[in-house]
């Protein structure tokens, strides 16, 4: 995944999807995640397409990460994994 940006799909008001964008910003990984507001039609449509059906939701390129629990722990490995999860 070396060089991918990831794209959160996530609800502006939302509180788990703002824990999401808090845990981006925290850890400094804006030059690695995009931040895809589904209230607008073609990132719902990205999202939906992906199989998207919670949101926060983290897309890494092969699997869509749903739920902020498992939005933060997939972004926890590329913290850990210094950066290149």
């Amino acid at each position: 995944m070396t060089g991918q940006v990831l794209e959160l799909f996530h609800r502006i008001a939302e509180p788990p999807s703002a824990a999401a964008r808090r845990y981006v910003v925290d850890y400094a990984l804006e030059d690695r995640v995009s931040f895809r507001n589904v209230a607008f039609p073609e990132a719902e449509a990205a999202w939906r397409e992906l199989g998207g059906h919670s949101t926060p939701a983290l897309w890494d390129g092969e699997h869509l990460h749903q739920g902020a629990e498992a939005v933060v722990a997939r972004l926890q490995a590329v913290v850990n994994l210094g950066r290149d999860g």
